[in-house]
């Protein structure tokens, strides 16, 4: 089955289109926190959405996307899907929490912020109610996208108001993350009412739903989602374990400019990936060539050297005259922009080419070298530290998945050869 160019368009701006307002409200917060409260404060914000992002991939473990391709395949039995999925969801978010608890003890930071980071965090064990993923698995991006924005915007909303109000802006915070995922679940729940069918599918899709629900299945696809958000964010949490919360807010804030800075690309990247699939090993190959990848690394030294120019009236911008400070890692973090262009071009191929395995040992290896080099550096170096390693680090990846691009070409030498 193809899409035409204008639905896929359509599909690509429903689903954009929600998550591009909830980043606005995202970088709304941390100017709010910045320019209003500090480095400190902002730090602790920053350590708390991390947390908070490590549990949606706990919670789904593949899940979400295997429920999702499971609800498109057999719609007749999308009750008995959603049944399996959420009970398992649930499950996952009661495993999740004590390790948040663990986390936030650990920490080297105030009983009162580690309070903060366990409560803000535990509320997103809530995503385990949603119904994003059948959504998503409906075709129905509209909603998916725009449910991506209510968390933020709840939150922004809190904040302003404990802002005025000059209470503590901790509790404003928890309260608006809570009110966003209640919120979210219930919208996504009102849809399920009014859309669901209870008819049962045959034996044979109850086999099939069954199989690819096990866990050997949904796994692999847990664990790579799981190393890549480590490889991408595991340098805030070590912060959080080995530093002080002001390197944590310096950190956060140049890490907010560069992610920022990659977003476009990112979508480009996925704009690329449904064509991406489609392609025999003869174009795959082609993909592979020097004549597409420089220019794209090319394309990153010029974004880097933006960043670079201009990152101390950005940062000012955003964040405010305290986070000046943040040039300097900003400058560093800057150069992983050109290898980042290859890296995530080299990863969404890979992952359409059915290649998860592979992708996984290179997002492991990455992260492994993160840890491993934070465990030394940030002690005695704090959030530079973090910066230069999460270059190697990228480094490391990007060089694993040129290993990987052998395997490729190995099989391209056993095409046969034409005059």
């Amino acid at each position: 089955m193809t899409t035409s160019p204008g639905k896929y368009l359509r599909s690509v701006f429903h689903l954009g289109s929600g998550e591009a307002l909830g980043r606005v409200a995202n970088v709304a917060i941390v100017m709010l926190l910045g320019h209003r409260f500090g480095v400190v404060v902002l730090g602790i914000y920053s350590l708390g959405t991390t947390l908070s992002a490590y549990m949606q991939p706990a919670i789904d473990f593949g899940l979400k996307h295997i429920g999702a391709r499971l609800v498109a395949q057999f719609p007749a039995s999308s009750a008995d899907i959603v049944r399996r999925v959420q009970r398992r969801r649930a499950v996952m978010a009661t495993v999740a929490l004590p390790l948040i608890a663990i986390y936030a003890g650990f920490t080297s930071l105030p009983l009162d912020m580690k309070v903060f980071l366990f409560v803000f965090a535990g509320i997103a064990a809530l995503y385990a109610a949603s119904l994003e993923w059948v959504a998503w698995g409906k075709e129905q991006l509209w909603l998916v996208g725009w449910s991506k924005a209510v968390v933020p915007i709840s939150i922004l909303m809190f904040l302003a108001a404990g802002s005025l109000h000059g209470q503590s802006i901790f509790r404003w915070a928890i309260a608006g993350n809570a009110a966003g995922y209640i919120l979210q679940s219930i919208l996504f729940w009102i849809w399920w009412r009014r859309h669901r069918t209870d008819e049962e599918g045959t034996a044979e899709d109850r086999d099939a739903i069954r199989d690819a629900l096990a866990w050997r299945r949904t796994s692999v696809m847990g664990l790579a989602w799981f190393s890549n958000l480590a490889f991408v964010s595991v340098d805030m949490l070590m912060l959080g374990l080995l530093a002080n919360a002001e390197q944590v807010g310096l950190y956060s804030a140049a890490y907010r400019v560069l992610n920022q800075v990659l977003v476009t690309y990112y979508l480009f990247v996925n704009a690329l990936y449904p064509r991406f699939a489609q392609h025999s090993l003869k174009q795959r190959l082609a993909m592979l060539r020097v004549h597409i990848l420089l220019p794209l690394f090319g394309v990153g030294v010029a974004v880097a050297a933006l960043v670079t120019v201009f990152r101390r009236p950005v940062l000012t911008v955003l964040f405010g005259q305290g986070f000046v400070a943040s040039a300097p890692l900003l400058l560093v973090l800057a150069c992983a922009i050109p290898v980042d262009f290859l890296v995530s071009y080299l990863s969404s191929a890979y992952i359409a080419w059915s290649m998860e395995r592979h992708m996984l040992k290179c997002a492991l290896l990455a992260a492994g070298t993160d840890v491993v080099l934070n465990l030394y550096g940030i002690p005695r170096y704090g959030a530079m530290a973090a910066a230069v390693n999460t270059v190697i680090s990228y480094l490391v990846y990007l060089a694993a998945l040129s290993f990987v691009a052998r395997r490729v070409s190995r099989a391209g030498d056993t095409l046969p050869q034409t005059a």
